[in-house]
C-alpha cells in the first residue's frame, strides 16, 4: 500500500497519472493493465443502478463491488469512494473506513470536501487511513445544475486555499472535478501532490474518466466525456451474430454440445 501511493507521488512533475473507474472483477482485470490508479467510484450508482444521485449509493454497494474490483488487480492502486453520510463526522468517517479497507481490502479512500471536513481528514491521517481528496464539483453534495468551479475569484481562492490545505492534512492525491482551467493550473503547481483532473484541463497531473463513458456504454452530453471506442456498436455486433446462429441452426454445433 504505502509503495504503490509513493509510487503515485513519485509522478508528480514527471509523468502523467492514469486514473481508470472499475466496479467489477472482469473490467478491473483489462482496467489494471493500464491504470496508476483504479477508482472503485460512487458513480456506480448512476453508471450500474440508474440513480440520479449519487447520494443513494450505499456502503454495502460499495463494498460488494469493490471485493469484485480487488480479485481483478494485480498492480494499479485501488481507491475506493466513501459514500454520502458515511463520514458525516469523526467516528463514523473512521470505523465506516476501517470497514472498507478490511473487507475489500483497497489500498485507500476517497472523500469530498475541503475545509468543512478537515478534522475528519484529519482524525483518519492520524489513524494511518490513506485518504485521497475530492474538489472542485461535489457530486454527493450538488442539488440541482452541475456547474464548474473555479471561474470567479471567491471560488478560485477557496479551491486554492482548500487544496493546500488538503495537502497539510496529509492526503496523497486529489481529484480536481470541472475546475476551470487556470484554476486547475494554479493548484497544480501551487501543491507537491499530484491532482488528477476530470473536466480540469491538461494542466493537472493526472486524468480520470468512468471507463463505461470512454469505452460509449453510456450515453452521455457531458462536456468533458470523450469517447475512445464504441463498445455498444460491437455488443451489438455480437448478440444479433448469436441470435441469427440459434435461427438458423448452426449453433450450438457440435463442437459446443455434450
Amino acid at each position: 500500500m504505502i509503495q504503490k501511493i509513493k509510487k503515485i507521488l513519485s509522478k508528480k512533475n514527471k509523468t502523467k497519472i492514469i486514473c481508470l473507474t472499475a466496479y467489477s472483477k472482469n473490467f478491473a482485470t483489462e482496467v489494471d493493465k493500464f491504470a496508476d490508479i483504479t477508482l472503485v467510484g460512487d458513480s456506480l450508482g448512476s453508471v450500474l443502478y440508474n440513480y440520479e444521485t449519487t447520494r443513494k449509493v450505499t456502503l454495502n454497494n460499495m463494498i460488494e463491488h469493490s471485493k469484485s474490483v480487488r480479485m481483478g488487480i494485480k498492480k494499479s492502486l485501488m481507491v475506493v469512494d466513501m459514500p454520502y453520510k458515511t463520514y458525516q463526522n469523526k467516528k463514523d468517517a473512521l470505523k465506516n473506513s476501517i470497514k472498507v479497507i478490511k473487507e475489500t481490502k483497497c489500498d485507500a479512500i476517497k472523500l469530498e470536501g475541503g475545509n468543512k471536513i478537515k478534522d475528519i481528514i484529519k482524525h483518519l491521517v492520524k489513524n494511518k487511513i490513506p485518504v485521497m481528496g475530492h474538489l472542485g464539483l461535489l457530486p454527493q453534495s450538488v442539488r440541482g445544475k452541475f456547474k464548474s468551479k473555479g471561474k470567479i475569484k471567491t471560488e478560485k481562492k477557496q479551491l486554492l486555499k482548500d487544496s493546500k490545505l488538503l495537502e497539510q492534512l496529509g492526503v496523497f492525491a486529489i481529484v480536481l472535478e470541472c475546475v476551470e482551467t487556470s484554476t486547475a493550473k494554479l493548484i497544480t503547481k501551487s501543491i507537491k501532490i499530484p491532482t488528477i483532473g476530470i473536466g480540469s484541463s491538461v494542466f493537472c497531473d493526472g486524468q480520470v474518466l468512468v471507463t463505461d463513458d470512454l469505452l460509449g456504454l453510456n450515453e452521455t452530453n457531458i462536456r468533458f466525456v470523450k469517447k475512445f471506442a464504441n463498445l455498444k456498436k460491437n455488443i451489438n455486433q455480437g448478440l444479433k451474430r448469436f441470435k441469427k446462429e440459434i435461427i438458423s441452426k448452426k449453433y450450438p454445433s457440435k463442437k459446443f454440445s455434450y
